[in-house]
This record gives C-alpha cells, structure tokens and sequence, in this order.
C-alpha cells in the first residue's frame, strides 16, 4: 500500500503526459479532417469539370461527320457529276406512287447510314421486288446518293432519290420551322449567344447548336403526306437504324383509327411527358398528361389518309408556332411529335424496335436478336469511333468493306 502510494505522483505525472498526447492526437485529426474535407472538395470539383468536358467532346464527336465518310460523299459526287444525264435514272419508277407496294420514308445526308438501312431491310424481305424507298436527302449529298445506289442497286426492289431543297413549297411562308430559323432571334440563339470560353461551359451549349435540329431533313417527317400524295402508308426509318427481319408485317397491323404506329417507351416514370415538355406552361398544362406515355421515333408505320383526315400537319404548325420562343420544349423533334400524335399513336409489339444501341452499354443480346430493328440513338453512332464495340457487328455486317469507294476512302470494321 505504501508502495502504490509512493509512486502516485509518477503515475499521476505519466497519465497526464498521455492525456496531452491525446489531446494534441485529437486535435491533429480535426486538421487532417478539414484538409481531407478540402481535398475532397477540390477532387469532386476536378470530376464535375471532367465529366462537362468529356460530355462536351463526345457531343462533339458525335456530330462530326468522319473524314472517310465524308470522302465517301465527296468521290461519289464526283463521278456523278461526270455521268451522262440519261444514266442517272434509277429504273421502275413506275412503283413510285403504287399503294399497293411497300413503300419506305428515309431522310437522310449520311451515304454510309442509308446504305445500311436500305440493304438491311432488303437482304431480310420476304419480296424484295415489292418495297419501295423513297430516300430525300439535300444539295450536297444528292450526287452522292444518287451515285451509290446506281452502282449498288437494292436488287428488285426500287429506289428514288430527292433533294429537300427542290420541294418548292417547303418555304418560309408555310413551315413555321423554316420561318423560325431565318428570325434574328434564333440566329442568335443558335450561332451567338453564351458563346463558351472553356470546355466545360461549352458541354450544356453543344445540344442546342447541334446541326441537325436546322436541318430540314429532320423536320420532314411532318409532311409526309405533302411528300407523298398517292400513298396510304409508309414506313418511317431513321438512318441509325439496322433492319434485322421482314418488316411488311407492319402494313397488316391495325391501328385502330389511330396515325401512328410507334413502340411505346416509357417505363415506370422514364420517357414520360413530363420529361420533354414545359408542363409549368399553361398551354401544356391544359393539354397533356405529364405521365401519358412516350413513344420512338425511328421505325413508324404512318396511316398517311387518316393523317389528311385529322390534319396532322396542321397541329404540328399550331404547336411549332406557339414554340418560337422555345417555351413548350427545348430542341428536337420527339416533343412536337409527341404533342402532334398525342392519343393519334397506336402501341406496336416491342419485338418490331429495340432501342439504346447508341448509349445504353447493357442491352440485353436476346433482346437485339429478337428485334425487327436495332436502333442506335444516341451519341455512340456506329459508324463513329466511340460506337460501342459490342453492338456494332450489328451494322457493319450490311457493309461490304472491300467495295472499291469504301476501300479507297480507308473505311474499316
């Protein structure tokens, strides 16, 4: 007793030491505390820019035509050009306006893409001979176009070829459209204002200055019945599209009354309404469900005389006129068609349009197998570098890579 007693202070003095150390240690971990807090701060700061400026070059990317594809264009044209005039006529042209046939809708400036389109769709018809495709395409890749399917006819089926700048009657007076993009508004709003300094101020700008929302090949599927008079039906393609079976099933679908016939989109609250259009606007507030379903532009099976009867067009106009000022929705064509076609749209089997080939890396295989069609929107083109390897067989496989102009013009699996 004497002895703990005596050797009191030494241990009272030693506990004391380590009740310093331990108040210096806890005072050295709220420093490391605040400077790991920093530290983080600063990296996820760093992230954020990454991310903006990695969305900004993919966007970039992605409208960029690439240099083969548009040598391809450009040696097309050429010997075109240096064609006499009366062996730049496709044959059977007869087939043209026959309602009776299969007739197709592709708008679209990319040779590669509606080489693809075509072939994939002609390569899985039960009855070539029956299709048609009406391919409009502008000033620039008409020779082109026109130049590739003379070399590469589509076997028996038929195939003709137009310019969007020779449709006279397309003009400013009666396509909203065409009248918003010569204002001085939306000049600035595309080509001057907020203008970016750095990447990452550019990555929020890039989708509104994306070339094909001025593009008039983009708003034509509008006016198909102005296009085509004589016809029924038509089946609307995009050109990121890959056919993988028979399609004329689609002719026999019943579409109940409706105009369109579309694979619905949305799943428990994505694709909705609410996610393409402005519903804090009284206009759409008052005329849709923010929770009514979305639908796919891409493969759609138009009924071109109840269009007339229900003046689709003229809706079209009327919402499209209402948006000048870009208040109902912001860019593209998917929100006026949504509006244009709300309760006119007929669900289609999902099997015929399997969608995301362009950014969703984890599509189900059996599901692009069983697909009609194979669409690749999105940013992730496969006919651009940043395609997803996986998905791109897919396409390439209706690509004869040792064709004379594909070849010399270095394009390659």
């Amino acid at each position: 007793m004497l002895t703990f007693i005596a050797g009191a202070p030494d241990r009272m003095r030693a506990m004391g030491q380590v009740l310093t150390k331990a108040r210096e240690e806890l005072y050295d971990c709220k420093v490391i505390s605040q400077r790991l807090r920093a530290m983080l701060q600063s990296a996820d700061e760093q992230v954020r820019s990454l991310k903006k400026q990695s969305t900004f070059l993919s966007q970039l990317a992605a409208k960029t035509i690439p240099n083969s594809i548009h040598c391809l264009s450009m040696r097309l044209t050429i010997d075109y050009y240096l064609l006499p005039v009366e062996k730049r006529k496709f044959p059977r042209s007869e087939n043209l306006e026959n309602p009776e046939l299969y007739h197709y809708a592709l708008f679209s400036d990319n040779v590669l893409a509606a080489s693809v389109v075509v072939n994939s769709t002609i390569m899985n018809a039960k009855e070539p001979e029956k299709h048609v495709f009406h391919l409009v395409t502008d000033k620039l890749n008409f020779g082109a176009m026109n130049m590739w399917f003379l070399l590469n006819p589509p076997g028996k089926a038929t195939i003709h070829v137009e310019n969007v700048d020779e449709f006279k009657w397309l003009n400013s007076s009666y396509c909203p459209v065409l009248r918003q993009l010569e204002s001085a508004a939306m000049k600035e709003f595309y080509f001057k204002a907020d203008r970016p300094t750095t990447l990452s101020a550019g990555s929020s700008n890039l989708k509104y200055r994306n070339p094909k929302y001025l593009s008039m090949l983009n708003h034509l599927r509008f006016y198909l019945p102005e296009i085509y008079p004589k016809l029924d039906k038509i089946l609307f393609l995009d050109d990121d599209i890959v056919v993988q079976k028979d399609l004329t099933g689609l002719w026999d679908v019943d579409l109940n009354g409706m105009v369109n016939g579309a694979v619905f989109t949305c799943g428990e609250s994505f694709h909705r309404f609410d996610k393409y259009l402005n519903f804090s606007n009284p206009h759409i507030a008052r005329n849709f469900d923010p929770n009514a379903c979305g639908w796919a532009y891409g493969m759609n099976i138009f009924d071109l005389k109840q269009w007339k009867n229900k003046d689709i067009t003229g809706i079209y106009h009327k919402w499209q006129t209402m948006n000048e000022d870009r208040v109902l929705w912001k860019l593209g064509t998917l929100p006026p068609g949504l509006m244009t076609f709300y309760k006119l749209t007929h669900p289609l089997d999902k099997s015929w349009h399997v969608l995301g080939l362009g950014y969703n890396p984890s599509i189900d295989r059996s599901e692009i197998d069983n697909a009609a069609v194979a669409h690749y929107n999105g940013n992730m083109k496969p006919w651009l570098e940043l395609a997803m390897t996986k998905y791109r067989p897919y396409w390439t496989r209706y690509i004869k890579y040792d064709h004379p102009y594909i070849r010399g013009c270095n394009l390659s699996e």
